[in-house]
């Protein structure tokens, strides 16, 4: 895909010589190319030299821009991890009925963590390895103003008498850990349910209609 960007041979010259500035173009080249990886493999399945083959460059190139799997997959994640909870926010706070929102938040959520599986996992091992910097993310985003706008339409909800007595908080939470828990438990439920790659996947889009439907008649009234 991107065998033109550097010459085998002038990369090994750049990396033997400790070379100070680092190209953008293959920057990011490398970065696309991750993204693929990751989002197919997850982070134990991506292969830094496969990565490297794609992008038709050299593996020590690839360590020269980011040393290691684990701070590329860390970057990446970075930035879906900003776009995830951007476009979350934004949903949250549209000028839409509360049903329809459940139901397109859960749509959000099921097809992000289905293009980027391992999402969960990291987000759990950053909190415990990192929980200022989770947080200090999430002040960015300004959560609690959004969070008081969704309380504010639950409100007026409970007060039309259309919907049970719940905090955004709770619901939020719950539509959460419903989406979250059959990537984290993929292995165990294919196993146990006896389920291929592609029945797990077919389960999974099945699953946004029956979930919106499940959130939204436990709290109807």
């Amino acid at each position: 895909m991107y065998n033109q960007l550097l010459s085998l041979p002038k990369i090994n010259q750049m990396v033997k010589a400790g070379i100070k500035k680092k190209d953008k173009t293959t920057e990011e080249a490398i970065l696309q190319v991750a993204r693929k990886a990751f989002t197919q493999k997850g982070l134990s399945g991506a292969r830094m030299q496969d990565i490297a083959n794609e992008a038709g460059i050299n593996k020590a190139l690839v360590h020269y821009y980011f040393e290691s799997k684990e701070k590329l997959f860390g970057l990446i994640f970075d930035q879906e991890f900003e776009k995830f909870f951007s476009s979350l926010a934004s949903l949250i706070s549209a000028d839409i009925p509360l049903f329809e929102k459940i139901a397109q938040i859960v749509s959000l959520d099921i097809e992000r963590l289905s293009q980027f599986p391992d999402m969960p996992l990291f987000v759990i091992n950053e909190v415990s390895r990192n929980p200022e910097i989770m947080v200090k993310r999430l002040k960015q985003l300004q959560q609690k103003t959004v969070m008081e706008g969704f309380q504010k339409q639950i409100n007026s909800e409970i007060k039309k008498g259309n919907i049970k007595s719940i905090s955004a908080e709770q619901l939020l939470i719950n539509i959460q850990s419903l989406s979250v828990f059959p990537f984290i438990a993929k292995p165990m439920l294919k196993k146990v349910l006896q389920k291929t790659e592609k029945d797990y996947q077919e389960m999974i889009q099945v699953r946004k209609k029956e979930l919106a439907m499940f959130i939204i008649n436990a709290i109807k009234n």
